[in-house]
């Protein structure tokens, strides 16, 4: 199976740990994995806004450099979300860009996805003896609906203590360009997750989104909580349980 990372934009500039580790992960399980370097934007923040027409060259920058693979990996179920149910619409109109979408989106899988139903496993190796509580993103959650698979993963990490998060279901309030448009309300909503995480005990948040756990890693911060984030991917790439 020819399998490549897609390391998203936000992955590639803020949280570059997380394609890091995802890419341990596959490695680990004996994936071949490429690094298409031709790769971008998925176009996800033009198409939220409005801006079709300008996500158009996002979308087939992305098709381009995702051709010829079996599966495509990302640790980010925003980013896939919009590939599988957005790049239809981009590319409406255009009969050989929609081809080309149709080919190449099913075969695009957030990281427990991939994991746990195509692989089949959900212990990949990992060992870390903290305790971790789980929030579910809205995009992971509503439109890919991962379900419990980054629970049954997580539960399979060796010395992992797994805190169940109150209220998990609850938007954190960032939705990209919402936190911009709407930061009061957005501050309030992501105050109200970081509380619900302090009262979890936890010693680390972990979530499937580098964008959720920079907006509450942010309000945790501001409260020296103590609390520390880290992508999925990276609790599951961890193999000496240090933070």
């Amino acid at each position: 199976m020819k399998v490549a990372l897609f390391a998203t934009c936000l992955g590639d500039t803020m949280f570059p740990e997380a394609p890091k580790a995802t890419l341990q992960v596959l490695e680990r399980l004996g994936c071949d994995v490429d690094f298409p370097a031709a790769q971008t934007c998925c176009g996800q923040m033009h198409t939220n806004t409005g801006y079709r027409k300008q996500a158009k060259s996002s979308v087939r920058t992305f098709v381009e450099a995702f051709d010829g693979y079996d599966a495509i990996v990302a640790p980010s179920g925003s980013c896939v979300a919009s590939v599988r149910h957005q790049h239809s619409l981009v590319a409406e109109g255009d009969r050989a860009l929609s081809r080309a979408v149709d080919h190449t989106a099913p075969k695009v899988h957030e990281l427990s996805e991939f994991l746990v139903d195509v692989m089949g496993v959900t212990d990949v190796g990992a060992y870390f003896p903290h305790r971790v509580t789980y929030h579910p993103t809205c995009h992971s959650a509503r439109l890919l609906r991962v379900g419990d698979r980054p629970l049954r993963l997580l539960r399979a990490v060796r010395s992992l203590e797994l805190a169940e998060l109150p209220e998990a279901e609850q938007c954190c309030g960032f939705g990209g360009t919402f936190a911009l448009k709407n930061p009061d309300v957005s501050v309030a909503m992501g105050s109200d997750k970081a509380r619900h995480v302090r009262d979890t005990g936890a010693e680390v948040l972990c979530a499937g989104d580098a964008s959720c756990l920079m907006h509450i890693g942010g309000l945790l911060s501001r409260e020296r909580s103590g609390v520390k984030v880290l992508h999925l991917a990276e609790i599951l790439a961890s193999t000496e349980g240090e933070l």
